[in-house]
């Protein structure tokens, strides 16, 4: 029994604009990495996610009233976005720092990036309308293997960390997938009304578990550098990237738009690069190639064409 009982439409073709929104998503989730590093040394991570999740609600807040439309919509799903809160923002916010502690970046990359492995099966469930294909089964796996290739040795600076860090990333991942088929529920909720209900759902949730596991001292102790990371991971990283995310959800499915995992390591590095003078390897360039290959395999458009 599928979660979309009924008639079976053809899956979500990808069209121009649901790749260039994936491609900025990745970038701007990308982006994050930098900011979450500055900002954990100084901040605790569950500290750090309630102010990721709540600086990111009051600024939709304000945005639904200054421009709408009423976040009033979204209290008929009050419930679902809890749920939605919960596995899309709560649990794998804190699960990846948690597993973050213990393993190198490049590892959790990798385990980061399976999501869409995860999405692909679950959507193959539970929607009517994304069955697995061939295509997407091999692109896939061409994305992730990318993924693995690109980070290289950091990668297997890791490798050797306990397996309940490994399992940590692997349950972020779950979550995120589990969260691309439940927001399908929420079809015919605008985008920000959408984000802005899930954010404060989640803000909710970490406030009183922050204060009942740290208490109210110290919370605001951090540097001006560090809360000028807090707020580009809340504003930018968070506010506006999950209106991109749901309205990519919207148009693309929930499979494509899981690929962003696979872009993500790719603009952290890139990234990088260009902001802070890090030179690509070889092997980061043959990884990017695998991970556009897998894409361009998943859209399967190139590969349809025939000759006249």
């Amino acid at each position: 029994m599928t979660v979309e009982a009924g008639t079976r439409a053809a899956a979500p073709q990808m069209s121009l604009r649901d790749w260039s929104l994936i491609i900025l998503l990745g970038v701007i989730w990308g982006g994050s990495f930098f900011f979450a590093r500055i900002a954990v040394a100084e901040i605790a991570p569950l500290v750090l996610v309630m102010f990721r999740v709540v600086i990111a609600a009051a600024a939709l807040q304000l945005w639904l009233l200054a421009r709408g439309p009423s976040f009033r919509l979204a209290l008929p799903h009050a419930a679902g976005l809890f749920g939605l809160a919960l596995i899309n923002n709560v649990i794998p916010f804190s699960l990846i720092f948690a597993g973050q502690t213990e393993l190198g970046a490049g590892l959790a990359a990798i385990l980061n990036a399976t999501t869409p492995f995860w999405t692909a099966i679950l959507a193959n469930m539970f929607l009517a309308d994304e069955k697995l294909s061939r295509a997407k089964i091999l692109g896939i796996l061409c994305g992730i293997a990318g993924t693995a290739v690109m980070i290289g040795p950091g990668a297997l600076a890791g490798i050797g960390g306990p397996i309940w860090a490994k399992l940590a990333l692997i349950g972020a991942a779950l979550a995120y997938a589990f969260s691309f088929i439940l927001v399908r529920r929420f079809r015919g909720v605008a985008p920000p009304v959408l984000a802005t209900g899930q954010l404060t759902a989640a803000s909710l949730i970490m406030v009183p578990v922050v204060l009942l596991l740290h208490g109210p001292s110290d919370l605001f102790a951090a540097s001006a550098g560090v809360w000028s990371a807090v707020l580009a991971l809340a504003l930018v990283s968070t506010a506006f990237a999950y209106i991109i995310y749901f309205s990519i959800v919207a148009s693309a499915g929930a499979t494509n738009a899981s690929l962003v995992t696979l872009i993500v390591p790719v603009s952290a590095i890139l990234l990088g690069a260009i902001f802070l003078g890090e030179r690509l390897e070889t092997f980061e360039f043959v990884g990017m190639g695998l991970i556009g290959l897998g894409l361009v395999t998943i859209d399967g458009r190139i590969f349809n064409r025939h000759p006249q």
